[in-house]
């Protein structure tokens, strides 16, 4: 990817964080950045995974949770900060993506993210290597696994990153924990379960996804962890609003729907993948 194109869309999530709570709209940055609003589109889009608007939708919305949780400002204030001219239009987008009204989330005092500040690695490599560098996750990478939370939060709704910390340290500790890196930068994780046969996290950094970084990790779980196993794992319900593309990827990688959950609240649906056919496998 282009490094000048990178730096220029660092620049505009730099611009979104410093005007946050400010009207911002694709021409707005656009006119503040000095592009035309479709080249803008265009670039932000295929840099980041998302749209500006939706971007910008999620980060005033995480903003907008966090004062619900955090401070006792009216909850028409806290509408009008994050852009919505009623308390009633907010209430309806808030709903949609957190799954429960303004009103029920200040009350349940748990704050997560839809979507946190978007650091974008500047020496990004997509060579083949880098996507097959896959190795068992020890108590070194910790710190950078944790970054790398930050980058993919949109994946996993009601995720408590103190409670996050000491499952990772449990994975690393049984050997179930896989991390993917280019150079310095993590851009895969995942977490798997031997006795269930589930995966209970897999994440790609936003910039890595369309270079098979996902399938990556899953071939090498399946082929060298979970070997002729079933594999499950859980994520979004059709047609939630807060999926930025999580159950799209998974189905193109050959899950197909299970039964559908609650995890910590949160509607979600199990999928499950066939045991891998190996090449001369007559089962």
């Amino acid at each position: 990817m282009n490094g000048h194109k990178i730096e220029n869309i660092a620049a505009v999530i730099l611009y979104i964080e410093e005007h946050l709570n400010e009207k911002l709209d694709l021409d707005t940055v656009a006119k503040a950045v000095g592009y035309s609003k479709y080249h803008l589109h265009r670039m932000f889009t295929d840099t980041v995974g998302l749209t500006l608007h939706d971007y910008i939708q999620r980060r005033k919305l995480t903003e907008a949770a966090k004062l619900l949780v955090f401070s006792e400002k009216p909850i028409i204030e806290i509408a009008l900060t994050a852009g919505y001219e009623s308390q009633q239009a907010f209430a309806s987008v808030f709903k949609a993506m957190y799954k429960q009204t303004p009103l029920e989330y200040r009350q349940n005092k748990f704050f997560y993210p839809l979507q946190l500040e978007f650091t974008l690695n500047k020496n990004l490599s997509v060579s083949d290597t880098v996507i097959q560098e896959i190795s068992y996750a020890a108590s070194a990478d910790i710190p950078d696994w944790m970054n790398f939370i930050t980058l993919v939060i949109d994946g996993f709704p009601c995720l408590d990153e103190a409670a996050h910390l000491e499952q990772v340290k449990q994975y690393i500790q049984r050997r179930q924990a896989l991390v993917m890196r280019d150079g310095p930068v993590m851009t895969g994780a995942a977490a798997f379960s031997h006795q269930t046969g589930s995966i209970d996290f897999m994440a790609v950094h936003p910039q890595y996804r369309r270079y098979g970084a996902a399938k990556a990790l899953l071939d090498f779980i399946m082929r060298n962890l979970l070997v002729g196993r079933e594999v499950s794992i859980t994520t979004f319900r059709t047609g939630d609003k807060a999926d930025t593309g999580q159950r799209e990827e998974y189905q193109r990688l050959g899950f197909a729907e299970a039964e559908l959950l609650t995890e910590f609240g949160y509607p979600t649906q199990r999928l499950i993948l066939p045991p891998k056919q190996e090449k001369g496998d007559n089962g």
